[in-house]
């Protein structure tokens, strides 16, 4: 049975509202700065340097000097944002978030665009597949995949309001804003629909996917629970253990590697205090190509029926 899970709210670019933000953040704190790589029309970031051109830095394509000046800033007890697209914050700059940003955990706050596979056509040089990956094992850093624009505005001011260096992870693409969430809260996942045969645990676009998987598994007489865990570090360990306890099975979709990323996070609490199946719904291993978002989400097998199949089996064994 195919999806028909169409989209039936605001579709928004999250980077618009990240832009949006720092516009008001620094309205009420001179303190505020923010630091780019050459792609500040791509982040929205520009938006800040028209408003406050004394309080924005553009660095060109110097990923790692930027990193190296937002902690410099931050030293001088500076709030900074740093941007660029995610593959370039993390993986060109990785040297200077961990030994000058993190060990120091310093007061940057790195937001990147184009995350995951949705970056399309630009292809697998720009397409971040491993970048929670890189990230997640460097200690003092937070993490967050919100879920839509709405829910990225609210991490950003989290994550001004919140001291030491932070991760978040934006997409290119429009994105549905989902009705009935939760306030965010950092750390705090939170359930969209209850279920009682399988769990499904996401975080970013694919918490859509996973709730149209549900309306899938649902018109075949199964009842699917819907997480959306868009705080990878620090986790929801309790929301985590309650849910694998009801439920005994667990599928965990992601748009990113099944390596280090969401899975990881959920294997490794579940294989140390409470076993169970945790299946997944990832890129496996391999490098993004170019292509149309979903064309590339079709192929590597990160839709709604792919969820929803996967559901089955794990269900059957």
């Amino acid at each position: 049975m195919k999806a028909n899970c169409k989209n039936e709210s605001e579709m928004l670019y999250a980077r618009d509202l990240y832009g949006k933000a720092l516009i008001e953040l620094g309205k009420k704190d001179p303190d505020v700065v923010v630091l780019d790589a050459d792609l500040s029309g791509s982040t929205r970031t520009a938006l800040f340097g028209k408003e406050f051109p004394d309080r924005f830095f553009n660095f060109g394509v110097a990923e790692q000097n930027m990193m190296a000046s937002a902690a410099g800033l931050a030293q001088c007890g500076k709030i900074v944002f740093a941007s660029t697209f995610a593959m370039f914050a993390t993986a060109r700059a990785v040297d200077q978030v961990r030994n000058t940003i993190c060990y120091n955990n310093l007061n940057v706050k790195i937001v990147a665009s184009h995350g995951g596979l949705t970056v399309g056509e630009d292809g697998s040089s720009h397409q971040a597949l491993e970048d929670i990956n890189f990230f997640r094992a460097i200690p003092n850093i937070k993490i967050v995949v919100p879920v839509d624009a709405p829910e990225a505005k609210e991490a950003i001011f989290t994550a001004y309001k919140t001291p030491g260096p932070f991760y978040i992870r934006l997409g290119r693409a429009k994105v549905e804003t989902l009705k009935k969430k939760k306030k965010f809260c950092l750390g705090k996942g939170y359930t969209l629909r209850e279920g009682k045969d399988i769990a499904i645990v996401a975080c970013g676009i694919m918490v859509k996917k996973s709730l149209c998987a549900a309306d899938i598994l649902k018109k075949q007489g199964i009842s699917a629970t819907v997480v959306n865990m868009h705080t990878i570090k620090p986790f929801d360990e309790k929301l985590i253990l309650d849910i694998a306890k009801q439920h005994k099975k667990i599928i965990v979709c992601e748009e990113h590697q099944v390596t280090g990323g969401l899975y990881s996070t959920v294997a490794e609490i579940l294989i140390n205090k409470f076993p169970i199946r945790v299946e997944r719904v990832g890129i496996s291993n391999i490098f993004g190509q170019s292509g149309s978002p979903e064309e590339l989400l079709k192929h590597y097998g990160l839709t709604a029926d792919n969820i929803a199949e996967k559901a089955k089996r794990v269900l059957r064994q």
